[in-house]
Order: structure tokens, then sequence, then C-alpha cells
């Protein structure tokens, strides 16, 4: 599939405002999430516009030049984990919509892969490198509090996703005219 020059220039400008994010986020240091958040989105509009090969091409391209450009690579890192999310999330959906399911067997269906890839990463990281949410000494209730909050940013972050896909970028894309 080739891209025309419209594409592609919106591709390279999508790839230098997400690399730009993750360059912000660790200068300011009050709005890291959300920048980081921000930044992941690019995958999902990459995806949405130019098929899934293109997509997962922006979204190694990105993780990339983050590595490169990014003075702090724990946020590239956690770039590339909000962004292999919303790959997975996107790949699912697209594999979905050609299966003849019913609207709540889908969705369920979705949901479960997002959250199965979510805590696929999560619960590792929490086991294995606890210093990386609390210095001090973690004992099980609050390894349990880690627990459940991750879940629940887990689903702010989705939701905030489907809310941005559906009434931002939709405004957006409609002046771009792509």
């Amino acid at each position: 599939m080739l891209l025309n020059a419209k594409k592609l220039s919106f591709l390279s400008l999508l790839l230098a405002l997400a690399v730009i994010l993750v360059i912000l986020s660790g200068i300011l240091e009050f709005n890291t999430l959300f920048l980081l958040a921000l930044a992941s989105f690019g995958a999902g509009i990459a995806i949405r516009e130019c098929g899934l090969r293109i997509g997962f091409g922006f979204y190694i391209a990105s993780i990339l030049l983050s590595f490169f450009l990014a003075p702090n690579k724990f946020y590239c890192i956690t770039f590339a984990a909000m962004g292999f999310y919303l790959v997975v999330a996107e790949f699912t959906f697209n594999k979905l919509i050609h299966v003849n399911w019913n609207m709540t067997k889908r969705s369920v269906f979705l949901w479960s892969i997002k959250f199965f890839t979510f805590n696929l990463m999560y619960i590792p990281i929490l086991l294995f490198l606890p210093k990386l949410f609390y210095q001090g000494e973690i004992k099980k209730e609050l390894l349990a509090l880690f627990l459940l909050g991750g879940q629940a940013v887990f689903v702010i972050y989705d939701k905030a996703y489907d809310y941005f896909q559906k009434y931002v970028w939709s405004r957006v894309r409609g002046k771009l005219n792509l």
C-alpha cells in the first residue's frame, strides 16, 4: 500500500509531535502521564488513518526516535507500553469487524483482550520492579492497592482514548481532509 503525499506528510508531522510530547514529559514533570498518553494516541491515529501495517511502522519509528532524542529513557519505556496497548487494541478491533458476532460478544471479547494486554505488562512490572512505584518497603496491602489503582488507571486511559478518537480527532480529521 502506497501513501499519498498528504498522508505521508501528515504522519511525519504526527511523529514529530509524538516525539516532542515524550521529550516534554521529561521536562514538565507535573504532566508526565498526560503527555505520554497523548503522545501514544499518535499510534492509534496512524493505525486508523493508514492501516495496521503503516500504523505499526509509525509506532516503531516513534519509539526509536524517542529513545534517541528523549533524555529520560524510563519515560520512553512507559510511552512504548502505552503505545503497545493501543496497537493491540486497534489490531483486535480491526479483526473483530470481520467476525460475525453480536455487539455484546464483540465488546466483551475486545475488553478481555485489552484487560489481558494491560495486565500482561503491568503485573510483572509491579511484582518484579516494585521500586518503580514506591521507594519504601512494599507490603501486601500496598501491593494490592497498586494493583487496583493500576486497573482504575487502565480504564481511565482507555476511556480517554475512546473519547479522543470519537470527539477530538474526528473534528480535527474533518478539517485536515485526510
